[in-house]
Protein backbone atom coordinates (compact mmCIF):
# COMPACT_ATOMS: atom_id res chain seq x y z
CA UNK A 1 0.00 0.00 0.00
CA UNK A 2 1.53 3.32 -1.00
CA UNK A 3 2.10 5.88 1.71
CA UNK A 4 2.44 3.29 4.49
CA UNK A 5 4.98 3.87 7.27
CA UNK A 6 8.44 2.33 6.80
CA UNK A 7 8.87 -0.97 8.57
CA UNK A 8 12.65 -1.01 8.76
CA UNK A 9 15.00 0.73 11.18
CA UNK A 10 17.78 2.91 9.77
CA UNK A 11 19.09 3.72 13.23
CA UNK A 12 19.28 6.93 15.23
CA UNK A 13 21.35 9.86 14.07
CA UNK A 14 22.85 12.41 16.44
CA UNK A 15 19.81 14.70 16.18
CA UNK A 16 17.55 11.87 17.37
CA UNK A 17 19.07 11.67 20.87
CA UNK A 18 17.84 13.77 23.78
CA UNK A 19 19.35 14.07 27.24
CA UNK A 20 17.56 11.80 29.68
CA UNK A 21 16.13 9.49 27.02
CA UNK A 22 15.79 5.92 28.33
CA UNK A 23 15.94 3.30 25.60
CA UNK A 24 14.64 -0.24 26.09
CA UNK A 25 16.64 -2.44 23.74
CA UNK A 26 15.32 -5.48 21.88
CA UNK A 27 15.65 -8.43 22.27
CA UNK A 28 16.25 -10.35 25.52
CA UNK A 29 18.88 -13.05 25.07
CA UNK A 30 19.01 -16.37 26.92
CA UNK A 31 22.63 -17.47 27.05
CA UNK A 32 23.51 -21.14 26.66
CA UNK A 33 26.46 -23.49 26.90
CA UNK A 34 26.58 -23.21 23.11
CA UNK A 35 27.36 -19.50 23.42
CA UNK A 36 30.13 -20.35 25.89
CA UNK A 37 31.59 -22.99 23.59
CA UNK A 38 31.61 -20.64 20.59
CA UNK A 39 33.17 -17.84 22.63
CA UNK A 40 35.91 -20.25 23.76
CA UNK A 41 36.48 -21.36 20.17
CA UNK A 42 36.86 -17.76 19.01
CA UNK A 43 39.23 -16.48 21.70
CA UNK A 44 40.62 -19.46 23.59
CA UNK A 45 40.28 -18.08 27.15
CA UNK A 46 41.61 -20.58 29.68
CA UNK A 47 40.66 -19.17 33.08
CA UNK A 48 39.76 -22.20 35.20
CA UNK A 49 36.71 -20.74 36.95
CA UNK A 50 34.93 -20.18 33.62
CA UNK A 51 36.36 -23.30 31.96
CA UNK A 52 35.61 -25.96 34.57
CA UNK A 53 32.30 -26.68 36.26
CA UNK A 54 34.09 -28.82 38.85
CA UNK A 55 36.68 -26.12 39.62
CA UNK A 56 34.02 -23.41 39.93
CA UNK A 57 31.82 -25.48 42.25
CA UNK A 58 34.77 -26.47 44.43
CA UNK A 59 35.67 -22.85 45.21
CA UNK A 60 32.11 -21.65 45.88
CA UNK A 61 30.31 -20.86 42.62
CA UNK A 62 26.98 -22.66 42.01
CA UNK A 63 28.21 -23.40 38.47
CA UNK A 64 30.85 -22.18 36.04
CA UNK A 65 29.95 -18.55 35.24
CA UNK A 66 30.10 -16.96 31.80
CA UNK A 67 33.28 -15.15 30.90
CA UNK A 68 32.75 -11.55 32.05
CA UNK A 69 33.53 -10.19 28.60
CA UNK A 70 30.95 -12.48 26.99
CA UNK A 71 28.40 -10.86 29.31
CA UNK A 72 29.73 -7.42 28.36
CA UNK A 73 29.51 -8.11 24.62
CA UNK A 74 25.95 -9.47 24.80
CA UNK A 75 24.75 -6.49 26.86
CA UNK A 76 26.65 -4.15 24.52
CA UNK A 77 25.29 -5.85 21.39
CA UNK A 78 21.70 -5.13 22.44
CA UNK A 79 22.46 -1.39 22.37
CA UNK A 80 23.89 -1.19 18.85
CA UNK A 81 20.68 -0.91 16.78
CA UNK A 82 19.48 1.97 18.95
CA UNK A 83 22.73 3.77 19.80
CA UNK A 84 25.52 3.08 17.34
CA UNK A 85 24.05 1.77 14.09
CA UNK A 86 25.17 5.02 12.44
CA UNK A 87 28.37 5.33 14.42
CA UNK A 88 31.65 6.52 13.01
CA UNK A 89 33.54 5.01 15.94
CA UNK A 90 33.08 3.77 19.49
CA UNK A 91 35.31 6.09 21.51
CA UNK A 92 35.60 4.81 25.05
CA UNK A 93 34.25 3.24 28.23
CA UNK A 94 34.13 4.21 31.90
CA UNK A 95 32.65 3.20 35.26
CA UNK A 96 31.91 -0.38 34.26
CA UNK A 97 30.95 -2.68 37.14
CA UNK A 98 30.22 -6.41 37.00
CA UNK A 99 27.69 -6.78 39.78
CA UNK A 100 26.45 -10.36 39.58
CA UNK A 101 27.70 -13.53 37.90
CA UNK A 102 25.81 -14.84 34.87
CA UNK A 103 25.29 -18.55 34.18
CA UNK A 104 24.07 -20.56 31.19
CA UNK A 105 20.28 -20.41 31.19
CA UNK A 106 20.12 -16.80 32.36
CA UNK A 107 18.35 -14.24 30.17
CA UNK A 108 19.98 -10.86 29.63
CA UNK A 109 18.27 -7.62 28.64
CA UNK A 110 19.57 -4.08 28.33
CA UNK A 111 18.40 -0.51 28.79
CA UNK A 112 20.39 2.68 28.12
CA UNK A 113 20.04 6.27 29.32
CA UNK A 114 21.44 9.18 27.32
CA UNK A 115 23.67 11.02 29.81
CA UNK A 116 25.55 13.39 27.50
CA UNK A 117 25.66 14.97 24.05
CA UNK A 118 28.33 17.02 22.29
CA UNK A 119 28.47 18.15 18.66
CA UNK A 120 31.83 17.94 16.89
CA UNK A 121 33.49 21.12 15.65
CA UNK A 122 33.08 19.93 12.06
CA UNK A 123 29.32 19.79 12.55
CA UNK A 124 28.83 16.52 10.71
CA UNK A 125 28.59 14.26 13.76
CA UNK A 126 28.27 14.30 17.53
CA UNK A 127 29.34 12.34 20.58
CA UNK A 128 26.58 10.48 22.40
CA UNK A 129 27.21 9.37 25.99
CA UNK A 130 25.06 6.56 27.39
CA UNK A 131 24.90 4.48 30.53
CA UNK A 132 23.82 0.94 29.72
CA UNK A 133 22.42 -1.50 32.26
CA UNK A 134 22.29 -5.26 31.77
CA UNK A 135 19.81 -7.23 33.86
CA UNK A 136 19.03 -10.92 34.27
CA UNK A 137 15.59 -12.54 34.16
CA UNK A 138 14.98 -11.57 37.80
CA UNK A 139 15.57 -7.88 37.10
CA UNK A 140 18.89 -7.94 38.93
CA UNK A 141 21.64 -5.73 37.52
CA UNK A 142 24.56 -7.83 36.31
CA UNK A 143 26.49 -5.07 34.54
CA UNK A 144 26.49 -1.26 34.45
CA UNK A 145 28.82 0.80 32.27
CA UNK A 146 29.11 4.12 30.45
CA UNK A 147 30.37 4.55 26.92
CA UNK A 148 30.59 7.31 24.35
CA UNK A 149 30.28 6.96 20.62
CA UNK A 150 30.69 9.27 17.63
CA UNK A 151 27.43 9.24 15.67
CA UNK A 152 26.77 10.76 12.24
CA UNK A 153 24.30 13.61 11.84
CA UNK A 154 21.37 13.21 9.49
CA UNK A 155 21.81 16.82 8.35
CA UNK A 156 25.48 17.86 8.59
CA UNK A 157 25.98 21.51 9.42
CA UNK A 158 22.54 22.01 10.95
CA UNK A 159 22.49 23.33 14.54
CA UNK A 160 22.28 20.67 17.23
CA UNK A 161 20.42 20.57 20.53
CA UNK A 162 21.77 21.55 23.94
CA UNK A 163 25.09 19.99 24.88
CA UNK A 164 26.18 18.39 28.13
CA UNK A 165 29.28 16.30 28.82
CA UNK A 166 28.86 14.04 31.87
CA UNK A 167 31.41 13.76 34.65
CA UNK A 168 32.56 10.15 34.84
CA UNK A 169 34.76 8.63 37.52
CA UNK A 170 38.35 8.06 36.45
CA UNK A 171 38.32 4.70 38.21
CA UNK A 172 36.00 2.43 40.16
CA UNK A 173 37.02 2.48 43.83
CA UNK A 174 38.15 -0.76 45.53
CA UNK A 175 35.28 -0.65 48.00
CA UNK A 176 32.88 -0.93 45.05
CA UNK A 177 34.46 -4.18 43.84
CA UNK A 178 33.61 -7.81 44.50
CA UNK A 179 29.83 -7.96 44.15
CA UNK A 180 30.17 -10.18 41.09
CA UNK A 181 32.32 -12.76 42.89
CA UNK A 182 30.96 -15.09 45.60
CA UNK A 183 33.07 -16.03 48.62
CA UNK A 184 35.99 -18.15 47.39
CA UNK A 185 37.07 -21.29 49.27
CA UNK A 186 40.84 -20.82 49.12
CA UNK A 187 41.63 -24.31 50.39
CA UNK A 188 40.00 -25.69 47.24
CA UNK A 189 41.69 -23.28 44.83
CA UNK A 190 44.25 -25.47 43.04
CA UNK A 191 47.04 -23.40 41.46
CA UNK A 192 48.22 -26.32 39.32
CA UNK A 193 44.76 -26.78 37.81
CA UNK A 194 44.36 -23.02 37.43
CA UNK A 195 47.60 -22.89 35.45
CA UNK A 196 49.50 -20.32 37.50
CA UNK A 197 51.32 -20.24 40.87
CA UNK A 198 51.01 -16.45 41.09
CA UNK A 199 48.33 -15.04 43.37
CA UNK A 200 47.29 -11.53 44.37
CA UNK A 201 50.33 -10.75 46.56
CA UNK A 202 52.77 -11.83 43.82
CA UNK A 203 52.02 -8.81 41.60
CA UNK A 204 53.84 -5.52 42.26
CA UNK A 205 52.69 -2.06 41.23
CA UNK A 206 54.68 -0.99 38.17
CA UNK A 207 55.31 -4.56 37.01
CA UNK A 208 54.98 -5.10 33.26
CA UNK A 209 54.07 -8.45 31.73
CA UNK A 210 54.58 -9.39 28.10
CA UNK A 211 51.90 -11.97 27.32
CA UNK A 212 54.19 -13.34 24.59
CA UNK A 213 51.68 -15.02 22.30
CA UNK A 214 50.08 -13.55 19.19
CA UNK A 215 46.80 -14.26 17.44
CA UNK A 216 46.06 -13.44 13.80
CA UNK A 217 42.50 -12.33 13.08
CA UNK A 218 40.64 -13.97 10.21
CA UNK A 219 37.80 -12.31 8.29
CA UNK A 220 35.21 -14.98 9.06
CA UNK A 221 35.87 -15.31 12.76
CA UNK A 222 35.46 -11.65 13.65
CA UNK A 223 32.11 -11.58 11.85
CA UNK A 224 30.99 -14.78 13.60
CA UNK A 225 31.98 -13.23 16.93
CA UNK A 226 30.12 -9.99 16.27
CA UNK A 227 27.02 -11.88 15.18
CA UNK A 228 27.26 -13.97 18.36
CA UNK A 229 26.57 -10.76 20.29
CA UNK A 230 23.81 -9.70 17.85
CA UNK A 231 25.82 -6.54 17.18
CA UNK A 232 24.45 -5.14 13.91
CA UNK A 233 26.84 -2.20 13.33
CA UNK A 234 27.23 -1.77 9.56
CA UNK A 235 30.96 -1.04 9.68
CA UNK A 236 31.68 -4.64 10.68
CA UNK A 237 29.67 -6.42 8.00
CA UNK A 238 28.94 -4.43 4.86
CA UNK A 239 32.04 -4.69 2.66
CA UNK A 240 30.29 -2.99 -0.25
CA UNK A 241 29.43 0.12 1.76
CA UNK A 242 32.87 0.07 3.41
CA UNK A 243 34.54 0.68 0.04
CA UNK A 244 33.56 4.34 0.26
CA UNK A 245 34.60 4.69 3.92
CA UNK A 246 37.78 6.21 5.28
CA UNK A 247 39.57 2.86 5.39
CA UNK A 248 37.91 1.23 2.39
CA UNK A 249 37.17 -2.01 4.23
CA UNK A 250 35.31 -3.42 7.22
CA UNK A 251 36.45 -2.60 10.73
CA UNK A 252 36.79 -5.30 13.35
CA UNK A 253 34.53 -4.76 16.36
CA UNK A 254 36.55 -3.17 19.16
CA UNK A 255 35.23 -5.66 21.68
CA UNK A 256 36.78 -8.43 19.59
CA UNK A 257 40.16 -6.85 20.31
CA UNK A 258 39.42 -6.68 24.05
CA UNK A 259 38.55 -10.37 24.17
CA UNK A 260 41.59 -11.36 22.12
CA UNK A 261 43.89 -9.41 24.44
CA UNK A 262 42.19 -10.77 27.54
CA UNK A 263 42.56 -14.32 26.24
CA UNK A 264 46.25 -13.73 25.55
CA UNK A 265 46.71 -12.28 29.06
CA UNK A 266 46.22 -15.73 30.62
CA UNK A 267 49.93 -16.22 29.97
CA UNK A 268 51.12 -14.19 32.95
CA UNK A 269 47.76 -13.56 34.66
CA UNK A 270 46.29 -17.05 34.87
CA UNK A 271 44.72 -16.50 38.28
CA UNK A 272 43.10 -13.16 37.38
CA UNK A 273 39.85 -15.05 36.88
CA UNK A 274 37.27 -12.27 37.31
CA UNK A 275 36.97 -8.82 35.75
CA UNK A 276 35.36 -6.81 38.54
CA UNK A 277 35.30 -3.40 36.87
CA UNK A 278 36.24 -1.44 33.75
CA UNK A 279 37.84 1.88 34.70
CA UNK A 280 38.31 3.11 31.18
CA UNK A 281 39.13 2.02 27.69
CA UNK A 282 40.12 3.53 24.39
CA UNK A 283 40.24 2.02 20.93
CA UNK A 284 43.37 3.79 19.78
CA UNK A 285 43.46 2.54 16.19
CA UNK A 286 41.47 0.16 13.97
CA UNK A 287 42.16 -3.52 13.45
CA UNK A 288 41.61 -5.36 10.17
CA UNK A 289 41.47 -9.00 9.12
CA UNK A 290 44.96 -10.38 8.58
CA UNK A 291 46.50 -8.36 11.42
CA UNK A 292 48.11 -10.18 14.36
CA UNK A 293 47.28 -9.10 17.90
CA UNK A 294 49.80 -9.15 20.75
CA UNK A 295 49.29 -7.84 24.27
CA UNK A 296 51.03 -6.75 27.45
CA UNK A 297 49.85 -5.59 30.87
CA UNK A 298 51.03 -3.15 33.52
CA UNK A 299 50.05 -3.39 37.19
CA UNK A 300 48.70 0.05 38.11
CA UNK A 301 47.48 -0.63 41.65
CA UNK A 302 46.77 -3.37 44.15
CA UNK A 303 44.00 -3.28 46.74
CA UNK A 304 42.43 -5.34 49.49
CA UNK A 305 38.64 -5.60 49.41
CA UNK A 306 36.82 -4.48 52.56
CA UNK A 307 35.65 -7.45 54.58
CA UNK A 308 37.21 -10.05 52.29
CA UNK A 309 40.27 -12.18 52.90
CA UNK A 310 39.67 -14.59 50.02
CA UNK A 311 40.45 -12.37 47.02
CA UNK A 312 42.34 -9.18 46.28
CA UNK A 313 42.10 -6.71 43.42
CA UNK A 314 44.76 -5.73 40.92
CA UNK A 315 44.28 -2.76 38.63
CA UNK A 316 45.67 -3.58 35.20
CA UNK A 317 46.41 -1.64 32.06
CA UNK A 318 45.95 -4.03 29.15
CA UNK A 319 47.56 -2.82 25.93
CA UNK A 320 46.84 -4.55 22.62
CA UNK A 321 49.21 -4.10 19.70
CA UNK A 322 48.99 -5.17 16.08
CA UNK A 323 51.75 -6.81 14.06
CA UNK A 324 54.43 -6.23 16.70
CA UNK A 325 55.51 -8.45 19.63
CA UNK A 326 55.47 -6.73 23.02
CA UNK A 327 58.79 -7.56 24.67
CA UNK A 328 59.55 -3.81 24.84
CA UNK A 329 56.01 -2.93 26.01
CA UNK A 330 55.07 -0.47 23.23
CA UNK A 331 52.71 2.31 24.30
CA UNK A 332 53.60 5.93 23.54
CA UNK A 333 55.89 7.58 21.01
CA UNK A 334 56.35 11.01 22.53
CA UNK A 335 52.92 12.42 23.32
CA UNK A 336 51.19 10.12 20.86
CA UNK A 337 50.46 6.42 20.95
CA UNK A 338 52.90 4.15 19.19
CA UNK A 339 51.45 3.41 15.69
CA UNK A 340 51.15 -0.27 16.58
CA UNK A 341 48.89 0.24 19.61
CA UNK A 342 45.20 -0.51 19.01
CA UNK A 343 43.75 -0.75 22.55
CA UNK A 344 44.45 0.87 25.92
CA UNK A 345 42.17 -0.82 28.49
CA UNK A 346 42.12 -0.15 32.25
CA UNK A 347 40.34 -2.68 34.49
CA UNK A 348 40.26 -4.28 37.94
CA UNK A 349 40.72 -8.05 38.17
CA UNK A 350 40.25 -10.26 41.21
CA UNK A 351 42.80 -12.92 42.17
CA UNK A 352 42.86 -15.45 45.04
CA UNK A 353 44.91 -14.44 48.08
Amino acid sequence: MSGSAPKTNSGRFFEDFQLGDVIVHATPRTVTVGDVALYTALYGPRFAVQSSEAFARAIGYPAAPLDDLLVFHIVFGKTVPDVSLNAVANLGYADGRFLKPVFPGDTLSTTSEVIGLKQTSAGDAGIVYVRSIGRNQHGEIVLSYARWVLVRKRSPGMPAHAEQVPELARAVQPEELGQGCPAVELSAYDDALAGSPFRWSDYAVGERIDHVDGMTVEEAEHQIATRLYQNTAKVHFDAHAAQSSRFGKRLIYGGHVISLARGLSFNGLGNAFHIAAINGGRHVAPLFAGDTVYAWSEVLASAELPGRSDVGAVRLRLVAVKNRPCADHPLKAGDQYDPSVILDFDYWALLPR
